[in-house]
């Protein structure tokens, strides 16, 4: 889940990280001015979108009066950015800066640990600097068990050779930074620029924030602070309605998981699901020629009552022609559960299950009695003598036959 600019800063705020004059979002141009009437000198404006490429579409502008921030903010405000609509508009104010640092914490799938980088060079991509310039970035693992110690960001930040009062005022915000990613669920926390200006002090000029998925039920005090709905959704694009729906369902059941939707523009809805099943499974569908209507995940023994809600949400969707229920082995889901709440949605659709279901391929507990209901309504099922790949061929082939 992606953060915009201004949430990622306040939260940023609440560990001490040093923010530029102002830094509050505006929604209209008057909102605008007032925030730079109150900071009171020269400010830049940035619209709060989930994606890059901002200033090249004009969605960063500098004004030096109250007046011409106004008019900045009704530029932005009607700009799109990649399919993006700004959110608003946030208002900083401006100052000489010396030196650009980057700092950034994130989860190292291979170490299976948090680990924090640093670079004496802020500004552009750290991929780039440690691509180009190995020797300017410094990285350093931490525990996910103990506290984080400011000991390893003031020895990972001094291996650049930073030193001095410089040294002591950016190990505060990197360990601050490490602190806000271990208690927050975080998978990036990023500071990029990270700013020392002329007069020595250091601020967060941009910042990035992704918060783990499964965190946002245990996180939910925070994401009410920052005025997120805890059921929104955040990708590389605003959700769409539909997307929204599937994260309403999930959340209204506790009882297992059938959500986790994202949209796409095939013509098979997919119920797929078990561990990594739902992507080996979506991937499946797309090497034999198939056109997902969605993803989605289904497991955890989710009721009748929220299968079939998922099952109904997929069929709404226009130019969906049938649907694939597909998981691996399952222990911990009960197959005839899962078997009731697709028919069940697919009647309540108004259609037949024969017609309407590709394929049916779970495997697993209680799977001889939700064979028996699937062979009621004439729904073509198999067992685990048939192949993850080898059930996503038949779906596509079902769709060919028409």
């Amino acid at each position: 889940m992606r953060f915009y600019e201004f949430e990622a800063k306040k939260l940023f705020g609440k560990y001490g990280i040093p923010l530029p004059a102002g830094s509050r979002v505006a929604r209209s141009p008057e909102e605008a001015a007032a925030i730079a009437e109150e900071i009171g000198g020269p400010v830049v404006l940035k619209a709060q979108v989930l994606t890059g490429g901002r200033m090249k579409a004009g969605g960063v502008l500098f004004a030096d009066t109250p007046s011409e921030a106004a008019h900045a903010a009704e530029k932005i405000l009607g700009l799109v950015i990649k399919g993006h609509t700004p959110r608003g508009v946030l208002v900083e104010g401006r100052a000489p800066v010396e030196q650009e640092y980057y700092l950034g914490v994130t989860w190292d799938g291979f170490a299976r640990l948090p680990v924090m980088v640093f670079s004496d060079m802020g500004g552009i991509d750290v991929e780039e600097v440690a691509e180009k310039h190995p020797d300017h970035i410094a990285k350093r693992h931490f525990s996910t068990i103990h506290p984080f110690s400011d000991y390893m960001a003031k020895e990972l930040i001094a291996s650049l050779g930073v030193s001095g009062t410089h040294l002591l005022r950016l190990t505060h915000i990197a360990a601050q930074l490490a602190r806000a990613f271990q208690n927050h669920g975080l998978t990036l926390a990023e500071i990029n620029p990270l700013a020392r200006l002329e007069d020595g002090r250091f601020v967060c000029l941009d910042g990035h924030v992704e918060l783990e998925d499964d965190a946002r039920e245990s996180q939910r005090a925070l994401l009410t602070e920052l005025g997120i709905d805890p059921a929104e959704k955040r990708q590389a694009r605003p959700p769409t309605e539909f997307e929204i729906r599937g994260a309403q369902i999930d959340a209204a059941d506790p009882r297992g998981v059938a959500g986790n939707v994202v949209e796409f523009d095939g013509d098979l809805g997919l119920i797929i699901g078990a561990g990594g099943g739902s992507l080996t499974l979506f991937d499946a569908i797309r090497k034999h020629g198939g056109r997902p209507a969605n993803y989605c995940e289904i497991g955890g023994n989710p009721s009748v009552a929220k299968t079939c809600a998922l099952t109904k949400l997929i069929l709404s969707k226009p130019g969906v022609k049938k649907i694939a229920v597909m998981m691996n082995v399952v222990s911990n889901t009960r197959v005839d559960l899962v078997a009731r709440g697709v028919i069940k949605g697919v009647i309540e659709s108004g259609y037949k299950p024969s017609e309407k279901i590709a394929i049916f391929r779970i495997p697993g507990s209680w799977e001889s009695e939700g064979f028996k209901i699937l062979k009621d309504y004439g729904v073509d099922y198999c067992d685990r003598t048939v192949s993850m790949y080898e059930a996503a061929g038949r779906a596509v082939a079902k769709m060919r036959e028409g």
